[in-house]
């Protein structure tokens, strides 16, 4: 039977909205409340500014790391993996330990937005926020010399993008499991042990080579090593980017697995 009124009668009409509005809403609010959070900030934005700065101005890096690459030509990539490894690991994991702490991820789940959302909704904050990171470094450093190989441009794009899916899944899978408290310190952990001997500030052909072979396995460095091919080499590394795809596919595997809602 037709309804006696025409269509817009009655407004706002109930029933569920399109994915792609939810999608895009969810990410928004993701993204603002990352942007607006002061410890989040100093992470993911300030301590990055500080590393490439200071390490581009001061003689801190060995010269036999450097080889003929200027220092912020060979530190601003590097940089570019930390600044990924921080808001779409550290930053994700402390967000959702908490937010499953005091039950919004259980109160999200009860809405219209499907589970999946909520995760691909996180996914594209993260993404959003390491562009904004990414502008603002580049900025930074193009005013301290940096000239990276216009060649390499796009495969650096491809890598940061992987590179936020492989640490995105990781930050999933440690803040979905791990109780609010043990995230926050397990990841600052993490996050410290990886900058200093994850390939971020020490290369893995710094390292012996049995040590350095593992830390080129790990996403840190396959990050730091491919956008340094990309932005200093002009090149597309297939090995460091099938090592995010892998990392990304496996994390992603077990946090479906062992998030939990509180």
């Amino acid at each position: 039977m037709s309804s006696p009124f025409p269509a817009g009668t009655f407004a706002p009409a109930p029933g569920r909205g399109s994915l792609g509005k939810m999608l895009r809403t969810h990410a928004r609010v993701e993204a603002a409340l990352t942007l607006r959070h002061g410890e989040q900030l100093l992470l993911t934005l300030i301590i990055p500014l500080a590393l490439l700065i200071g390490l581009s101005l001061l003689d801190i890096l060995p010269a036999s790391q450097l080889g003929s690459t200027s220092k912020v030509d060979w530190m601003t990539p590097r940089i570019l993996a930390l600044a990924v490894m921080s808001s779409a690991f550290t930053g994700q994991a402390i967000a959702l330990g908490f937010d499953r702490r005091y039950g919004v991820l259980k109160r999200l789940s009860a809405t219209a937005l499907p589970r999946w959302l909520l995760v691909a909704g996180r996914v594209v904050a993260a993404l959003v926020v390491v562009a904004l990171q990414s502008v603002v470094l580049g900025v930074v450093a193009a005013f301290l010399g940096w000239s990276p190989s216009a060649a390499g441009i796009g495969s650096a794009v491809v890598l940061l993008i992987l590179g936020t899916l492989a640490f995105g899944a990781l930050g999933v899978l440690l803040g979905g499991a791990l109780r609010a408290e043990a995230v926050l310190a397990l990841a600052n952990i993490v996050w410290f042990v990886l900058l200093l001997a994850g390939g971020i500030l020490l290369a893995p052909s710094a390292l012996p080579s049995g040590v350095g072979l593992v830390v080129s396995l790990l996403p840190s460095g396959a990050l730091a090593e491919g956008m340094r091919a990309a932005l200093v080499d002009g090149q597309f590394p297939l090995g460091p980017a099938a090592v995010l795809v892998v990392w990304a596919a496996v994390a992603g595997v077990l946090a479906t697995r062992t998030t939990k809602l509180t």
